[in-house]
């Protein structure tokens, strides 16, 4: 027996195994990109939540910001728009279920819809249900809330359509104080 002969199974083995393993390699360098295409872009993942300073709103005004690529309505609502949206009866409302991320499977009442207990606060996605124009906010339209002109919709204070061809209420985004002057959408 030669000397050759002693090690040609080891030679084998190793020829076996390399050849493995550098399809392996190959193998996940083909696949990887097509995996990696499905994450999520960075563009997309920084704007999943975003933090909103609302420390100079003033107790009747709103701001609009963009999350998503939707206009959110941030409402400061001052007595008489919490006094009108907490009287008006839930028989009176075309959809009354709350839309609210923050509390699901709850009625439209105005304290299912507002993000603090005393209804000061509103914050909602300012798209219309009916076609996706953005109302018109400011207490305009019939019920002191937002109008959409495109086709007449009406929204009271609430954000609950009242009155036009509208099917549903705005939605309310999942939404939460992060501290006192800043709230956390997303």
């Amino acid at each position: 027996m030669s000397h050759t002969d002693d090690h040609s199974g080891s030679r084998r083995d190793f020829l076996y195994y390399a050849t493995a393993g550098t399809g392996i390699v190959a193998t996940g360098a083909a696949v990887w990109p097509l995996v990696n295409q499905m994450n999520a872009s960075a563009d997309v993942r920084a704007l999943s939540s975003i933090l909103v300073d609302v420390s100079d709103l003033e107790v009747g005004t709103q701001l609009t910001v963009k999350w998503r690529g939707k206009p959110v309505f941030i409402r400061r609502r001052d007595e008489t728009d919490i006094k009108l949206a907490r009287e008006t009866p839930l028989e009176d409302l075309v959809d009354t279920e709350s839309r609210n991320k923050n509390k699901p499977d709850t009625d439209a009442s105005d304290q299912n819809r507002t993000l603090d207990e005393n209804g000061e606060w509103l914050v909602m996605i300012g798209v219309c249900t009916h076609l996706g124009c953005v109302p018109l906010g400011g207490a305009s339209g019939d019920f002191g809330g937002w109008f959409c002109p495109c086709h007449g919709s009406h929204y009271d204070s609430a954000g609950r359509i009242r009155k036009g061809p509208a099917p549903r209420n705005l939605d309310v985004p999942v939404s939460a104080w992060f501290d006192d002057t800043t709230i956390k959408l997303g």
